[in-house]
């Protein structure tokens, strides 16, 4: 499939009707999600044949777009419920059902102690999927909202642990150089495929602009290989 004819496509898939600000919820654009997945697949064969996981899959744009890019299987992994409900049916739509399975769950749980470091790994729910994927893709929350703090890099960690290959997620630019070390840390090369543009419209009563562009980095992790 051509890039704008995949992009073409994703235009169609419904974004959240009621977004949740705690969750920060803000859609993947079809521009977005048709150049995550055509650059996986072109670029690396990370996508076609493939078992691939999308956490906090919202709406499931990533989870279609890359069923779309002949993903064998797609697990989407969401906390809201509300979202899901609107994910299963772009699913139905698009009549992925037999390719796209959905799975309401949290990839936090609260950790020990208080203050800024109340989020810790879900290992209940991670550890028994550990590398059960060959590709992680992800738009994780940016963890600007209070309570929220280290929730990207806690979505990475997690992608990391589930896959056997690569993990393609998006994160603001200027957490590059931390992201990068924490990654080599995990076992894992990390390689800045593109520097984006993610579009932020105005969606909640705080928002003063019509629309704001967040500078964000698309970033692959692929495991290193073990001796």
């Amino acid at each position: 499939m051509k890039l704008k004819q995949l992009e073409g496509y994703l235009g169609d898939v419904a974004a959240f009707r009621d977004p949740k600000v705690q969750l920060e919820q803000y859609p993947t654009t079809a521009h977005l999600a048709s150049r995550i997945l055509y650059t996986a697949e072109s670029s690396f064969g990370d996508i076609d044949g493939k078992s691939v996981v999308d956490l906090g899959c919202g709406c499931g744009m990533l989870s279609i777009a890359a069923a779309m890019m002949g993903a064998k299987s797609v697990l989407g992994i969401d906390v809201d419920e509300d979202a899901l409900e609107i994910a299963q049916e772009n699913i139905g739509e698009f009549e992925l059902d037999d390719t796209v399975d959905l799975v309401k769950a949290s990839l936090c749980a609260e950790a020990a102690g208080s203050g800024d470091e109340r989020l810790a790994l879900n290992e209940d729910l991670v550890l028994p999927m550990q590398r059960k994927f060959d590709t992680a893709v992800l738009n994780p929350p940016f963890g600007t909202k209070p309570g929220n703090k280290g929730i990207d890099l806690l979505f990475l960690q997690a992608a990391c642990t589930m896959v056997e290959g690569a993990v393609y997620s998006l994160h603001k630019t200027s957490t590059r150089d931390f992201l990068v070390k924490k990654a080599q840390s995990w076992g894992f090369d990390c390689e800045v495929l593109a520097e984006l543009k993610f579009d932020v419209p105005m969606m909640y009563k705080f928002h003063k602009k019509k629309s704001v562009d967040i500078e964000v980095d698309l970033l692959r992790l692929s495991r290193k290989n073990e001796q």
